[in-house]
C-alpha cells in the first residue's frame, strides 16, 4: 500500500536555505509531497521556492501563511494538506533530509503517532548550539514535562518530526509559536499517543543565516504553555498545589491569633483572625475547584478516548 506523505517545511525569511532545502528531501524521498509555507517573509523565499519546484519538476506545494508564526504555519499545513504521514521540519538545513525515514518508518511499521527526532542523544545539539541559555532552557523544559508527566522525553523541542494522519487530525493547534513543538508533546502525552524517539545528527545554521529564536521571549512562551497544560490537563494537582500554599499562610497567619486565645482567652489580633479566616476559605474554595475540575479533565478524556476508537 502507497502511503502518502508530505514533507512540511514551514520557512520565514530562509532565501538562504531554502532551495537547498527542498532539493535535499526530494532526493531523500522523491515519493514524497514537499510543502513550503511561506510564513510571510520579507524577503525572497516564496520567489525562490516557488522556482526550484518549477526548475526541477517537483510536484510540491507552496502556500502562504499570512500570521507569523510556526504555529500558524503548521496549522495551515495540517488543515489544508491530507495525507497519511506528516513529517515537519526546519527550512534552514539543521536537520537531516537522509535520515528521514528514521522518523518515518516507526509510523508505518510500529504504529507510533509522533516519532521525534532527537538532536540530544549524540550530543550535536550541545555541540553545535552555542546559546547557552538555549540549552539550558531546553534541559529546564525536559525535566518540567517528565516530573508532570512521568515520562522520558529526550529532546522535548525538536522540530524534526513525523506524525500518523490520526495524531494530526486531532491536535488542535492553538499556539501561534515556537512553543508548538513543546504543545506537542504535551498533547500527545496528556491523550496517550504512542511517541518514538530516533537519535539524529544536527547541524547548526549554515553561515549567513540566522535563528528566528529570541532566547528570553520565546522561553517564556514555552514555559508559559506548560503552564497553562499544567493548569488545564493537571486541574487537580495545580489548584491543590494554590490549596496547599493558602493553607500554609492561612496556618502562619493564625499562630498568634491561637496564642492570644490560649494565653488570655481573648483575641488581639483581630485583623489576623481575618487574615486567617479569608485565607481558609480560599484555599477550601480552590480544593473544591481541583475536585470539580479534575472530574470535567477525566470526563474530557473519556470522551477523546471513544471518539478515537469510534474511527
Amino acid at each position: 500500500m502507497n502511503n502518502k506523505i508530505a514533507i512540511i517545511l514551514p520557512a520565514y525569511n530562509e532565501e538562504l536555505t531554502i532551495e537547498k532545502t527542498i532539493l535535499s528531501f526530494n532526493k531523500y524521498s522523491p515519493n514524497s509531497k514537499i510543502v513550503v509555507v511561506d510564513n510571510n517573509s520579507s524577503d525572497k523565499t516564496y520567489e525562490i521556492a516557488k522556482e526550484t519546484f518549477e526548475k526541477n519538476q517537483i510536484d510540491g506545494i507552496l502556500l502562504l501563511e499570512k500570521r507569523q508564526g510556526k504555529g500558524n504555519a503548521i496549522r495551515k499545513a495540517f488543515k489544508e494538506i491530507d495525507a497519511d504521514i506528516y513529517v515537519m521540519s526546519d527550512a534552514d538545513l539543521t536537520y537531516p533530509a537522509n535520515e528521514i525515514n528514521k522518523i518515518i518508518d516507526p509510523i508505518l511499521f510500529e504504529n507510533i503517532d509522533m516519532c521525534v527526532g532527537d538532536r540530544i542523544s549524540k550530543g550535536d545539539y550541545e555541540k553545535e548550539n552555542k546559546r547557552f541559555l538555549h540549552n539550558f532552557g531546553n534541559k529546564l523544559v525536559k525535566n518540567l514535562v517528565n516530573k508532570l508527566f512521568k515520562s522520558d522525553i529526550n529532546d522535548i523541542m525538536s522540530g524534526y518530526r513525523a506524525f500518523s494522519k490520526k495524531f494530526v487530525k486531532h491536535y488542535p493547534i492553538l499556539v501561534e509559536g515556537f512553543e508548538l513543538e513543546t504543545d506537542m508533546t504535551l498533547h500527545a502525552l496528556d491523550k496517550r499517543f504512542n511517541i518514538k524517539e530516533v537519535p539524529i545528527t544536527y547541524k547548526d545554521r549554515p553561515e549567513g543565516s540566522f535563528s528566528k529564536l529570541n532566547t528570553f521571549n520565546d522561553g517564556f512562551k514555552v514555559l508559559f504553555t506548560i503552564f497553562k497544560i499544567f493548569r488545564y490537563f493537571k486541574p487537580f494537582a495545580f489548584f491543590s498545589l494554590l490549596s496547599s500554599i493558602f493553607v500554609f499562610f492561612s496556618i502562619i497567619s493564625s499562630i498568634p491569633v491561637f496564642d492570644d486565645w490560649f494565653r488570655y482567652k481573648y483575641i488581639f489580633h483581630v485583623p489576623l483572625a481575618i487574615l486567617s479566616t479569608g485565607l481558609g476559605l480560599i484555599s477550601m474554595i480552590l480544593f473544591a475547584v481541583a475536585l470539580i475540575l479534575d472530574a470535567i479533565s477525566d470526563q474530557n478524556r473519556r470522551e477523546f478516548e471513544q471518539r478515537i476508537l469510534k474511527e
